[in-house]
């Protein structure tokens, strides 16, 4: 029995025209997906579900800001996956897959700051504490905004490739960090509410929450596929192709 050749498999899942054709198809689908799961996420968790026992019904600003931090971090965890691959095997559309990744995720870092300090200030009587979790979520969108201005500060793309995928790398050591910073140092931010086999949410809102989070996840998702096949053309422009695909959408 032959074995099988893993990179004549990753090579032709690299291929752009490839991407370019399944990113087309999963756009649409993954954004329908997102408003199907975030109408009833959001329905349960502003509307049906009662208030917090303790919080109140300031508590409801979960639903934004956990999605958005979870992404957030796992956005960046992605990017640097996909630059190890670009640099390891010289693949582009690993880069631009990173590339097409990062405003999702500098967007969504910069929703769970804002969001967490409208949460703080009715709960710690401030919007703002130099923290460990806070703080490094704060470097954490630095790293985003680091990493969208080093991509357009070369006029060579194989350059800011290269210098986006070494941020990316040296940037992901700061995930732990904001993960286990509850744990290590003693902080305001509360500990982790959801953790594996448990939660100590009730049912609804715990339902409330995934589907919000499970929203958040397909809209990253479809504006990365967007992005990408922009990224494809500027990459591809002069590409047969290309000219072929947009002759085909003309006719």
């Amino acid at each position: 029995m032959k074995q099988l050749n893993w990179q004549k498999y990753v090579f032709w899942f690299a291929s752009p025209w490839r991407l370019h054709a399944l990113a087309g198809r999963l756009v649409a689908p993954l954004l329908w997906l997102a408003l199907l799961l975030a109408l009833p996420g959001a329905w349960l968790g502003f509307v049906s579900t009662p208030a917090d026992a303790v919080q109140g019904e300031g508590y409801r600003i979960i639903y934004l800001h956990v999605p958005a931090s979870w992404i957030a971090m796992f956005v960046y965890a992605l990017m640097a996956c996909w630059s190890a691959l670009g640099l390891v095997l010289r693949t582009r559309v690993s880069f631009m897959m990173s590339h097409a990744l990062a405003p999702t995720g500098a967007w969504f870092a910069a929703l769970s700051l804002v969001t967490g300090a409208f949460w703080g200030q009715p709960m710690w009587g401030t919007w703002w504490v130099w923290d460990a979790r806070l703080t490094s979520s704060l470097l954490l969108l630095f790293l985003y905004l680091g990493y969208l201005m080093l991509q357009h500060a070369h006029e060579d793309p194989q350059r800011a490739d290269r210098s986006c995928a070494l941020l990316a790398l040296l940037g992901v050591v700061n995930l732990p960090v904001i993960y286990f910073s509850v744990r290590w140092w003693n902080t305001l931010h509360q500990g982790a509410t959801i953790a594996p086999g448990k939660s100590l949410m009730a049912a609804p809102m715990l339902a409330a929450l995934l589907l919000m989070c499970a929203a958040a996840w397909c809209y990253t998702a479809a504006t990365a596929f967007q992005r990408v096949r922009l990224l494809i053309e500027e990459r591809e422009a002069h590409s047969r192709w290309l000219d072929r695909l947009q002759e085909q959408d003309h006719a």
